[in-house]
């Protein structure tokens, strides 16, 4: 999967790093976020561990808990990732509103005046 097929798809990076770098499958983890809610508020998730072929797709940014992964995929399935994402927004009752974008303000030190 590529940042390219997961914008298309409505995902964002979770983080700045992520976002200008394109990357191949298995060169480094990475988490996004869905830009929709859905209708009932919850927001999905995408996570790729690091050295894992595989890709959750959650209820959390990082989900601990079994039972917060919607599904457990193949790097390579695109269809099954488009039918647990469609499934996702069909339990949830359809896509909702446009998530604010991610703040990408970095952080500075900070500087004393003299």
């Amino acid at each position: 999967m590529t940042q390219a097929y997961l914008s298309a798809l409505g995902f964002e990076p979770l983080d700045n790093h992520s976002r200008t770098t394109q990357r191949s499958p298995n060169d480094d983890s990475w988490r996004c976020m869905h830009t929709h809610a859905a209708q009932d508020g919850t927001h999905v998730y995408l996570e790729h561990p690091y050295l894992i072929n595989r890709c959750r797709l959650s209820l959390s940014a990082a989900p601990l808990d079994q039972a917060n992964v919607l599904a457990d995929l193949s790097l390579d399935d695109k269809p099954g990732l488009e039918a647990a994402l469609a499934a996702y927004f069909a339990l949830h009752g359809g896509v909702g509103p446009l998530i604010k974008p991610l703040s990408s303000t970095p952080l500075r030190p900070y500087r004393r005046r003299l």
